[in-house]
């Protein structure tokens, strides 16, 4: 995808990271989409995963979290529309997600629970916390 992007906008920097080690400086960023990719973080991992959102977001910055939810549960899927995966994916309850924000030092303002229907095979979640000023 990196590489795709690159070739679409070659004047844009991209690279490839980790996201509990950003390799921006502290407050670099105006923001981070964080895009259905976290739910694929253990758990126990994401308190360092927000902290370190926290710490590359400016003052006032904004993360923009997207994902799956669920009731705690953890999946791992063979096939994804049609093609074989290896991944996990950890569904945890959106309110579960915005206190670990919370506890990361980001303020949710806003959270949306889109709820399955016949089109939906999983619940999904949008949070936007914002880095106090």
């Amino acid at each position: 995808m990196v590489e795709l992007a690159r070739g679409a906008f070659p004047d844009l920097p991209f690279s490839v990271g980790t996201m509990t080690a950003l390799d921006v400086e502290d407050g670099g960023l105006g923001g981070i989409l964080a895009y259905y990719s976290t739910h694929h973080t253990p758990p126990e991992l994401l308190p360092a995963v927000f902290a370190e959102f926290r710490r590359a977001l400016a003052p006032g910055g904004r993360l923009l979290l997207a994902g799956h939810v669920g009731t705690g549960e953890r999946r791992r899927p063979e096939r994804v529309y049609g093609h074989p995966v290896s991944y996990d994916s950890y569904r945890l309850p959106p309110d579960r997600l915005a206190r670990v924000l919370a506890e990361s030092g980001l303020v949710v303002d806003s959270l949306l629970v889109q709820d399955r229907d016949e089109d939906r095979v999983w619940r999904s979640a949008g949070l936007m916390p914002r880095k106090p000023p």
